[in-house]
């Protein structure tokens, strides 16, 4: 069975309730079953976990090393200036795709940069709470 990791970062807890002409109207909460049923589909599970807190987050990666096959992240904020971001994915060597709901180079300048991407395997942008599907799909059908 593949473990599949879905981080999300900053803000991320408010979707559903922040920006909803951006960041749609449902929350992950509501979201994550559809995830979790798809990936189940294919014998594969999600663990999930979302924080506004760099340090937890880079921690959970830590967890991760040995004990997840892929991570799925969407790093929110820290998108844009977290070198530790950047270096705890490049030290656990757990392949990522790098998921944002809304299409980050059609927004603010400052936001099409990513510390995420360089070491990601593949970025998916603007599509939605859909781009958490088409990353899992990628995955389920990478074996």
């Amino acid at each position: 069975m593949k473990k599949i990791l879905i981080i999300n970062g900053p803000n991320m807890n408010l979707l559903g309730k922040r920006e909803e002409n951006i960041y749609g109207k449902k929350s992950f909460d509501d979201f994550l079953p559809e995830l979790k049923n798809f990936a189940g589909k294919s014998d594969a599970e999600i663990i999930y976990f979302q924080s506004n807190h760099e340090g937890k987050i880079i921690d959970r990666i830590h967890i991760a090393i040995g004990n997840i096959d892929y991570i799925i992240i969407n790093p929110g904020a820290l998108t844009h200036y977290s070198y530790s971001l950047h270096d705890a994915i490049v030290a656990a060597k757990i392949p990522v795709t790098e998921v944002h709901i809304s299409n980050i180079y059609k927004r603010d300048s400052w936001r099409a940069k990513s510390m995420v991407s360089p070491v990601a395997e593949g970025i998916i942008s603007g599509f939605g709470l859909n781009g958490y599907f088409m990353a899992l799909y990628y995955i389920l059908k990478k074996s």
